[in-house]
C-alpha cells in the first residue's frame, strides 16, 4: 500500500489546459473520488498518475517514489477501465491472469534467458482463484466476457486489478456502463471489497451519489481546477464556493439573487419577492455585506410545508409564500416546483402534504442551513 501525492500538478493541449496546478495527498489506504462535470479533468488527472498521459509540468508520487518518468507497468497500480478493456477471445481465467503472466524480471543470465516469469503458475492459480471467490466469479472462470452480463464483465475487469496486488488502485467510471439497480449493488460492493483490500483507490466519477456514497474524501473538479477537497458530509453542509453546493446535492440547491440589509440589530435577506432574516450565528458573518448583493442558498430538502409539524418552527423571519407550480410524488417525499414572486424554487416535502399544484402554499425555511455566497467571487460567505 501506498500514498499518493500531486504537486503542481499541470497538463496542456495546446491552448486547453486540462488540469491546472493540481495540489492533492491522497493518503495510505484512502478512498478519495474524483468528481465533476465532463470535461472538468479528473479523467486526464487520473490518466498521468497511470502514466498514460505525460505530465506538462509538476510532480506525481507513489509512496515517497516521483514516478514522472517511470513507465506505467512499472508505477505497481492497476487501471480499471470504464469499458472493461476486456480480451474477447481470452477466458474470465486469462483476462484475469494475463498481466501475471506477462510480467517478468531480471533473471541474471546473458540475453536471451536475462528474463524469467515473475510469478510461478501455482501462484497465478492462487490469486485469480482468490479474486474470483472475492467477486463471486468461481463458476465464470471459463466463459468468455460475450456470455458475460455487464456488471459481471465489471467483476472481472476488477479482479483483473486485484490479482496484481497493487500499491494504488485506479477506476475510471467503472460503473457507468451498468444499470441503475446493477450500480447501485455494485457500489456497494466495491465499498466491502475496498475495506476487506485497504489498498489505496482513486475512483473518477460525474455521479455525486456514488462520491457521496463510496468516498472517505472527495475533491471536486471544474475546467482543470479543484474546488473543494473534503468529507462527503462538509462538502455537502459547508460547500466553499457555488459550484460545489450546487454540484452536491441532488436536486440541486436553489439560488436566488438578494440584497443585504439591515432591521434593527436583524440582518435581512431582500430577493423583492419575499425577506427572510438571517440566525445570529450567521449574521455576524455577514454585517460587512450590509447594502450589497449576494447570491442566497438553500437546499430542496430544507423547504417544509407550514402545515405539516416539521424539524424548523415558523417564524416571521423564515416563512414566505409560494406557488405551487408542479407536484412530483416520489413515494416518501414530494419533490415541487415552487414559485416565489419571479424566482423558481425546487423543494422536497414530506408526502403528508395536501398541497396540490395551482395553489398558494406557505414554507418554512431552515435558515440554519442556508448559505450566502458573494455574487462577484462565488465564494461562500457562510
Amino acid at each position: 500500500m501506498a500514498s499518493v501525492t500531486l504537486k503542481d500538478l499541470t497538463k496542456e493541449f495546446k491552448e486547453v489546459v486540462a488540469v491546472n496546478k493540481l495540489n492533492l495527498e491522497i493518503k495510505d489506504k484512502e478512498f478519495l473520488v474524483l468528481v465533476g462535470p465532463s470535461g472538468c479533468g479528473k479523467t486526464t488527472a487520473l490518466r498521468m498518475i497511470a502514466g498514460l498521459e505525460e505530465a506538462t509540468s509538476g510532480e506525481i508520487l507513489i509512496g515517497d517514489r516521483l514516478v514522472n518518468d517511470v513507465s506505467p507497468k512499472d508505477r505497481d497500480i492497476a487501471m480499471v477501465f470504464q469499458n472493461y478493456a476486456l480480451y474477447p477471445h481470452m477466458s474470465v481465467y486469462d483476462n484475469m491472469s494475463f498481466g501475471l503472466r506477462l510480467k517478468r524480471v531480471p533473471s541474471g543470465s546473458p540475453w536471451p534467458f536475462n528474463t524469467r516469469r515473475a510469478f510461478s503458475k501455482q501462484e497465478i492459480d492462487r490469486r485469480v482463484n482468490e479474486a474470483a471467490k472475492l467477486l463471486g466469479l468461481e463458476n465464470l472462470l471459463q466463459r468468455k466476457p460475450k456470455q458475460l452480463s455487464g456488471g459481471q464483465r465489471q467483476r472481472v475487469a476488477l479482479g483483473r486489478a486485484i490479482v496484481r496486488e497493487p500499491k494504488v488502485f485506479l477506476m475510471d467510471e467503472p460503473l457507468s456502463n451498468l444499470d441503475a439497480k446493477l450500480r447501485v449493488q455494485t457500489r456497494a460492493e466495491l465499498i466491502k471489497l475496498h475495506r476487506r483490500l485497504g489498498i489505496t483507490t482513486i475512483y473518477v466519477t460525474h455521479d455525486q451519489v456514488e462520491a457521496m456514497t463510496m468516498g472517505d474524501r472527495i475533491a471536486v473538479m471544474n475546467h482543470g481546477v479543484m474546488q473543494q477537497c473534503d468529507t462527503p458530509l462538509n462538502l455537502y453542509n459547508r460547500p466553499a464556493n457555488m459550484f460545489v453546493a450546487g454540484f452536491i446535492g441532488s436536486p440541486a440547491m436553489n439560488f436566488i439573487p438578494v440584497k443585504v440589509g439591515q432591521s434593527g440589530d436583524s440582518i435581512i435577506i431582500d430577493s423583492g419577492s419575499f425577506k427572510v432574516t438571517l440566525p445570529e450565528n450567521k449574521a455576524e458573518c455577514v454585517r460587512s455585506y450590509i447594502g450589497k448583493e449576494c447570491i442566497f442558498g438553500i437546499r430542496p430538502e430544507d423547504i417544509y410545508d407550514r402545515n405539516l409539524e416539521g424539524l424548523v418552527k415558523p417564524t416571521p423571519g423564515n416563512t414566505i409564500k409560494v406557488g405551487v407550480d408542479v407536484v412530483e410524488p416520489l413515494g416518501n417525499d414530494v419533490e415541487m416546483y415552487l414559485t416565489a414572486g419571479t424566482f423558481n424554487l425546487i423543494a422536497m416535502i414530506d408526502s403528508k402534504t395536501q398541497a396540490r399544484s395551482g395553489e398558494t402554499i406557505e414554507v418554512v425555511l431552515d435558515m440554519e442551513k442556508s448559505h450566502l455566497f458573494d455574487k462577484e467571487t462565488e465564494k461562500a460567505l457562510y
